[in-house]
């Protein structure tokens, strides 16, 4: 009577096997998806970072130009609000137009 090959293998030998083959197996479930995942977190938060920026140098710039430009024109009373008001309502319609955007991507992708 033949016996097959795998019955002839040593069984020190197979559970070393399988001890790679699981091993491989839980790399190529969990690490590389995690590096790749990684890779996306850090070109999401460098462009979380430098929007923030933009963001910030934006409502200074409109708030600095305001100040500039009404200096003449208002008083040291509650008119001297005007241009920081002025700045929160550009930061508050650019806020609007980034959720517009995020929600059209995320249409797009769904």
């Amino acid at each position: 009577m033949r016996r097959s090959p795998v019955a002839s293998a040593n069984p020190v030998d197979e559970a070393k096997e399988l001890q790679q083959l699981l091993v491989d197996y839980a790399k190529q479930e969990t690490v590389e998806p995690l590096k790749t995942l990684g890779g996306y977190l850090g070109w999401g938060l460098g462009g979380a970072f430098f929007m923030f920026l933009g963001v910030m140098f934006l409502g200074l710039t409109t708030l600095r130009f305001m100040q500039t430009e009404a200096s003449d024109v208002l008083g040291t009373d509650w008119a001297s609000l005007l241009p920081y008001v002025g700045a929160l309502v550009v930061l508050f319609l650019l806020i609007g137009v980034l959720i517009l955007a995020f929600r059209r991507a995320q249409k797009a992708i769904s």
